[in-house]
């Protein structure tokens, strides 16, 4: 569904992503994991559009993306929810996913996946007037997971979804992007919490540096002693 082969990306004279290639089949969920600083965010970058590579290729549903514009990657069905939630926080939960569909023209479309969103996240239909920006952390999440949901994308990009939230929370979130993945969904994580993230996840590759230096099943990566030692605390 989505490949990347030999992508290249510099800012400046930093080399950020070096020569790295992967692949997420339909109906999977793939996470990144490794440190900060690995590159996993600039790889969801050049996915989405957000950031041009120097070099190499992204690919979607056998279409090349990487030459296109971040709104014309979401139009291919690529929905992206950035680190830090990013949610519009003058507005109100109603007209941040409103925002989500802001595309799409077909209005049952919306109202279908409005619906949808709001049987997702019942904490959300609870605080549709409510400002964003007041909300926690956690249900600000679900408001970012669920704006991304409103174009009914073919593919998720998820940017560290847990991050900051309290461990109930996390699990919540987990349990979510579960059940997205059990409707259709194929999802690409970068998680800074690897042991959730493989227990989620089909398949994984760890990144150090800018580059893949390993990848696997997730179950396998679980096993791993090189893995466990640097990413899963023993």
């Amino acid at each position: 569904m989505l490949k990347v082969n030999n992508l290249q990306v510099y800012y400046g004279a930093i080399h950020a992503i070096k020569d790295i290639s992967f692949q997420v089949n339909e109906g999977e969920i793939v996470s990144l994991i490794g440190a900060n600083g690995a590159g996993k965010t600039t790889t969801l970058h050049a996915v989405s559009g957000l950031l041009k590579p120097t070099s190499g290729e992204v690919s979607f549903l056998s279409s090349k993306i990487d030459n296109l514009s971040a709104d014309k990657i979401v139009k291919k069905g690529i929905a992206h929810v950035p680190e830090g939630r990013r949610v519009f926080a003058k507005l109100s939960v109603q007209e941040n996913l409103e925002l989500g569909a802001f595309l799409v023209k077909d209005k049952n479309f919306i109202k279908n996946e409005y619906e949808r969103v709001l049987t997702l996240f019942p904490r959300l239909k609870e605080r549709l007037k409510q400002m964003a920006g007041t909300l926690s952390g956690g249900e600000q999440q679900m408001l970012a997971i669920g704006r991304a949901l409103m174009i009914n994308p073919k593919m998720l990009l998820m940017d560290e979804p847990s991050m900051g939230l309290a461990p109930i929370l996390v699990k919540e979130i987990f349990e979510i992007i579960k059940e997205c993945n059990k409707q259709g969904m194929t999802i690409l994580l970068v998680e800074q919490n690897a042991k959730m993230a493989l227990n989620i996840s089909h398949r994984a590759y760890v990144l150090e540096t800018g580059k893949i230096v390993m990848s696997d099943d997730a179950k396998n990566l679980l096993g791993n002693e090189e893995v466990k030692k640097a990413y899963l605390g023993g």
